[in-house]
Formats: structure tokens, C-alpha cells, sequence
């Protein structure tokens, strides 16, 4: 956004920010811009598709008359991997609130995923004159909000609408909205679960979930500042950039996952980088073959091949330390997209495309094969087959540069029941990590051997206490209240039918029978 006196076209700049971030999700892709000198004072584009397809970005004439119908001085944008809701275009945000009061009439758009949303849902439909077009959280938010406005007589600062409307909140939100008096309101969750960065250099104030998208902007890394825990930064036209606290911050629990997985290996996260970190963990993948001694690492038929592109820098690290050649053995599709953010239909059949096994690399080889993670098992079970069948490797030895993930997230990531977690059938809801236990599960997936790193790694690796740090989804243990009561919930539902719904949609229904 700029203030008064900057350009009117500064919402050019955001398919391109969304351009950056476009790994935190493709289903979807949109932008809400403010112009003062237009009638439709907010204007938002939003579609099913990638950031390209949205913006029309292969087609020069299309991307400029979009851009010239968008045109503002102010914009917010959004990349949308569904963790509710249907994948259609009525989901993608932002989500617009059109009023005839300039004040009441915004836009927002959130990542993250409120824990209570059943309990809200519900407490919003109770007196049946409310109604709910959509299955998704964001919906939510944006009745809560409006609410707020609703229900104030007098004209109230956007910090205090934040402050009441977070009070009903639980889990993971961090949150760019945008007024059509020209107001940004950017707001990050009291545990600051989700990342949100952001600079202010002379009239243009910027925010991303990742720093690579201002990175990419021309701002150096000291600009780029992490918005902390509970706060927001309120932008307004006339009076300036500020920041506030609207919620009480005990200590952070940022997700780690983000680290491991998620987020771009360029950017930098609360001031932990994304790349130092998987590379630390590549060095404790190397301390602990060192330990295990099971795979012969003077041999020269030994490499080390990185499932791209998030297994890289810990598999180079790996090498390394190691002494043993880091071989580009698996060449990524790059139009396939992330398996992980796809919806479930359409995983497996994407994880059979994503990865071309190169057999001039692993013919006759003995491959150590670094993942970041593993989650429901759907990627690994075909790649073991494709390596072994096309890639011809004679033994494979899978490492995975992440605890085992036995226990769901109720914060945004699209894991929320138990039995689609691979682990906990062969580890428990604890993650007891045996030679045994991981040897029956390398068998039954197809490798000569696997090994996880155990829980305490991660700290060390995001150079963070543990203390504050979301690492609930390995240790069961979770940084709200709502969040544990969704895990007793998912616990008791494991092995039913009821396990085959999303967790958060039963908390209501738990809390009214206690």
C-alpha cells in the first residue's frame, strides 16, 4: 500500500508478490484493490486456478487491461490452500463485504484456520435469523466482523474491532484487510502460529506471509521485519503507518512445519532462516548415519538423493558431512504442483507424475533418499516403486528430515484426522521411534531401510526453544485449548466412521454434551 502521496498503480506489484508465495497454496488465487477516484470504491478478481491463470500472466494484453481495471493505491492478495470448504470459486478470498457506509464495506483475506470454527458456526446460526452461504472459517471471520461493525453506534477504530473479535478466536490467523475509506489493517495471531512479515520504506508499507515476496521487491533483508504475536499494523491514508497490540501474547508457538516444509527455502521466518534451517537438519540426518552405522558410507556405490525441491538443502548438508556425492537422481515435474496442497482427489494421481527418476544417476545404486517429511504416505509410496522399477537402484534407504507426524493440525494445515496419518500406525500418537517399528514400515512401503529424527532435533534446527514452537502435530501436544480439545476428540474418534470428518467440525458438538 502507499500512503497520499504514492503512485495509484501500486497494486501492479501484487500478482507478482502472490507470484512468490504461490507454494503456501494453487488451488485459488485473488486481490481486492481501493481507488478513491472509482465508483466501485473496492474491487476484487478472485478464481480457481494458479497466480498465472487468475491474472491472465501468459497473455501481456489481458494481464494489462486486468491490471488497469484494478488499478489502486492500496491492494491485498491471497493464494488459497483449502483446509474447508469445496474448491471453487465462491471459496477464494479475499472475501468482500460490500455496505453502503464506506467504513462497513472491506475486504479481507487470512491464512491460518480457527480451531473453534464449529463452536462459532454454531453460536452464529443459534437464534436462526443467521444464515451461512459457506463451509469455511473465512466466512466466520467476516460475519464477526461485520458484527462488530454492525452493532457500534459510534464510529470504532479498526484496533478495537480486532480486539473484540479476536476474544472469540482460537487457532492460527494471520490477516490483511483492506477498507473503502483506503484503511490496511494487517494482524497476526496471539501465538503468531502463521508467519506475516512486513516492510514500511518512505510511502509504501508492504506484508507477506514470507519474506521472499518482499525480498523480491527490492527491500533488503534488514528492512523486512517480522509483525510479532498479537499485534497489528493499522495503515491509514491520513494518519500514517502504527502498531498495535489487540490481544493478549503469552508466549509464541510458531509452526514449525513452515520451516520443514511449507514455506519458500528463501525466506526468512521470525528472523530463523528457511534454508539454514533445512540445512541443520541435513546435519542431524548426518550425526545420526554416523550413529546408526547400518549403511555402508565409504562405499562408492553410496549416494544421496534429495526428493526435490524441499529435501534439497538437508540432503546437500547431508552429503557434506558425510563425504558422499548429493546426486540430482529425481527431476521434479514442474507443472505438477505440490502433491501436499492438492485436495485429496487429486494427490495420488499428481505424485505419479511429480518425480522422473533418472537411471543414468541410480542404476546399480545404493540410494540414501532424504525426504522433509511424510505425512499421509501418498508420494512415497509411489516414488519407492518408480525408483526401483525406472531408476534402478539396487538398495534404498529412505531418511526423513522430520519427526513422524502422528497427531493432526487444527491450525491451517490440511491434516485433521488421525487415520490419514501414516505414523501412528506404526509409532502410536507418541511417535515412540524403534528400530523395529521404523524398519515395519520401511518394509511395508517398499525401502531397505527408513529413519526419522526424533522431536528434539527440530529446536536445535530452527535454532528456537522448543517452548515456542507449534509442534504439536509430532508431540500431541497443542499451543490452545481448543486445539487439545480437538485432539481428545480425534482420539476418540480414531478407528470409526466418525474419523472420516474434519475434527474441528465435532468441538461444538463435544463441548455442548460435557
Amino acid at each position: 500500500m502507499c500512503t497520499e502521496e504514492g503512485p495509484r498503480q501500486i497494486s501492479r506489484l501484487l500478482p507478482r508478490m502472490l507470484l512468490d508465495i504461490q507454494n503456501r497454496g494453487q488451488l485459488a488465487a485473488g486481490m481486492s484493490t481501493y481507488n478513491p477516484d472509482r465508483a466501485r470504491l473496492l474491487t476484487t478478481r478472485k478464481d480457481v486456478g494458479t497466480v498465472t491463470e487468475v491474472f491472465r500472466l501468459n497473455h501481456r494484453a489481458k494481464t494489462d487491461a486486468l491490471m488497469r481495471s484494478l488499478a489502486g493505491r492500496a491492494a491485498i492478495g491471497h493464494v488459497r490452500y483449502a483446509t474447508c470448504g469445496q474448491d471453487d470459486r465462491s471459496y477464494a478470498q479475499p472475501f468482500e463485504r460490500e455496505h453502503i457506509h464506506k467504513r462497513k464495506w472491506f475486504s479481507f483475506c487470512f491464512n491460518g484456520q480457527l480451531a473453534n470454527y464449529g463452536v462459532l458456526k454454531e453460536r452464529l446460526l443459534a437464534d436462526g435469523d443467521h444464515h451461512l452461504t459457506l463451509d469455511t472459517d473465512t466466512e466466520i471471520i467476516l460475519h464477526e466482523i461485520g458484527r462488530v461493525l454492525s452493532h457500534s453506534t459510534e464510529r470504532i477504530e479498526w484496533i478495537d474491532v480486532l480486539r473484540q473479535v479476536a476474544s472469540n478466536f482460537d487457532g492460527a490467523y494471520s490477516m490483511a484487510l483492506l477498507t473503502a475509506e483506503g484503511e490496511m489493517i494487517v494482524a497476526r495471531d496471539p501465538k503468531g502460529i502463521k508467519p506475516m512479515c512486513y516492510v514500511h520504506e518512505g510511502p509504501l508499507f508492504a506484508a507477506a506471509s514470507e519474506s521472499v515476496a518482499l525480498l523480491n521487491l527490492g527491500f533488503e533483508n534488514d528492512q523486512i521485519k517480522s509483525l510479532p504475536p498479537g499485534h497489528a499494523i493499522i495503515v491509514d491514508p491520513k494518519k500514517g503507518v502504527r502498531i498495535e497490540q489487540f490481544a493478549p501474547v503469552d508466549k509464541p508457538a510458531h509452526c514449525f512445519f513452515e520451516w520443514i516444509y511449507f514455506a519458500n527455502v528463501a525466506s526468512t521466518l521470525d528472523d530463523r532462516s528457511v534454508y539454514l534451517t533445512r540445512t541443520r537438519l541435513g546435519e542431524e540426518l548426518a550425526r545420526a548415519e554416523r550413529a546408526l552405522g547400518r549403511v555402508p558410507l565409504d562405499d562408492p556405490d553410496t549416494i544421496i538423493v534429495p526428493v526435490p525441491d524441499t529435501s534439497k538443502a538437508a540432503a546437500d548438508a547431508m552429503a557434506y558431512e558425510l563425504s558422499i556425492p548429493c546426486r540430482e537422481g529425481l527431476i521434479r515435474n514442474r507443472y505438477a504442483g505440490r502433491t501436499f496442497i492438492e485436495g485429496g482427489r487429486a494427490r495420488k494421481a499428481k505424485a505419479a507424475t511429480k518425480y522422473t527418476p533418472l537411471r543414468e544417476v541410480m542404476q546399480g545404486k545404493r540410494v540414501i533418499l532424504v525426504e522433509d517429511s511424510i505425512v499421509r504416505s501418498t508420494t512415497m509410496n509411489v516414488l519407492l516403486d518408480r525408483i526401483r522399477e525406472v531408476g534402478g537402484a539396487k538398495e534404498i534407504h529412505v531418511r526423513v528430515a522430520c519427526p513422524p507426524i502422528v497427531a493432526p493440525c487444527f491450525y491451517g494445515i490440511d491434516m485433521s484426522t488421525i487415520d490419514q496419518l501414516i505414523a501412528p500406525k506404526y509409532f502410536g500418537t507418541q511417535g515412540e521411534l524403534t528400530e523395529a517399528s521404523q524398519q515395519r514400515l520401511a518394509d511395508d512401503l517398499g525401502a531397505d531401510s527408513l529413519r526419522y529424527l526424533p522431536v528434539d532435533a527440530i529446536a536445535r534446527a530452527v535454532d528456537m526453544s522448543a517452548d515456542n514452537l507449534c509442534q504439536a502435530c509430532v508431540t500431541g501436544n497443542y499451543p490452545t485449548d481448543c486445539g487439545q480439545m480437538l485432539y481428545q476428540i480425534a482420539l476418540d474418534n480414531r478407528g470409526t466412521k466418525l474419523d472420516s470428518s474434519r475434527t474441528y467440525e465435532q468441538l461444538a458438538a463435544a463441548l455442548g454434551s460435557q
